[in-house]
């Protein structure tokens, strides 16, 4: 796995992607920003990666998770409900490919909002 940094406004978090096509894409593009859109317990935003579905691509995903929603050429971080979720679980509007995991705690990205600068960099 390798370790990833996301920083938006005072909080600094730990992740790490995993060996995936999506993650090896993202990872030869970081650094990254962008602008923080929130959605429930969702945050996203648009990244300079573009690629397809994965075959492993799903809407429903775990706290803590890390997506690339190929529809929006976005990255997702999922901390709690969306507003498609039928219970307290994270559920994309549409299927990701999970890259990756969130090493510390996820709950820290409610206190981010929309309109944020947000970069994500190699540890």
């Amino acid at each position: 796995m390798e370790k990833i940094t996301i920083s938006v406004e005072e909080l600094t978090v730990s992740a790490e992607i995993n060996h995936s096509e999506t993650a090896r894409k993202i990872s030869a593009a970081l650094p990254i920003e962008g602008t923080v859109n929130v959605w429930g317990d969702e945050i996203y935003f648009e990244i300079p990666v573009h690629m397809d579905t994965a075959p492993d691509a799903r809407a429903d995903v775990a706290v803590g998770d890390l997506g690339y929603w190929p529809t929006g050429s976005a990255f997702c971080i999922f901390f709690g409900p969306t507003p498609v979720s039928t219970d307290e679980n994270p559920r994309a509007y549409s299927p990701v490919n999970v890259f990756g995991r969130i090493t510390g705690d996820p709950l820290q990205f409610k206190s981010v909002s929309s309109g944020a600068i947000i970069r994500v960099t190699k540890a």
